[in-house]
């Protein structure tokens, strides 16, 4: 099983996030990868098995402008043996928390087999811990589910 974590951070509270879920993934798969959404090799996503995407939420609950470029890989060719996940950070004070994770999560949904979605207030805490390691067993019953489909 090949999975890549592909995310952005301004703050540094989705990278924290990116990492914390990269450690739990990489001890349950064969291989995976952590990228900036800067250092994703574009041509190489079908090399993978699951692709989880990590964002913040821009302006008022919009994709980032580094995060669009992912988005359209996946709005103009679907992908519906791709398993996905998506997640992000975000502050509850704002009008639309972690709107950027929507946008992706209705992409993902019509587009590929999605996983699970997971929002974190700002920096990931202690009692999001449970969460996360809820968020990787999802993704992970959907891909051996999806390998035990096409054996």
């Amino acid at each position: 099983m090949r999975a890549a974590i592909i995310y952005s951070s301004v703050t540094g509270n989705t990278m924290e996030l990116a990492l914390l879920l990269h450690g739990m993934l990489a001890r349950k798969v064969d291989h995976a990868d952590l990228f900036s959404i800067e250092d994703f090799p574009a041509g190489r996503i079908d090399e993978y098995d699951a692709i989880v995407i990590g964002t913040y939420t821009w302006g008022d609950g919009e994709i980032p402008e580094e995060m669009k470029s992912i988005y359209r890989l996946f709005e103009v060719k679907s992908r519906p043996n791709l398993v996905t996940a998506v997640f992000g950070t975000g502050d509850s004070f704002y009008p639309h928390f972690c709107g950027a994770v929507n946008i992706f999560r209705d992409l993902l949904k019509t587009n590929t087999k999605l996983a699970v979605t997971l929002k974190v207030e700002l920096l990931p805490q202690l009692q999001d811990h449970k969460r996360c390691v809820k968020f990787i067993d999802l993704l992970l019953e959907r891909l051996y589910s999806k390998e035990l489909l096409s054996s």
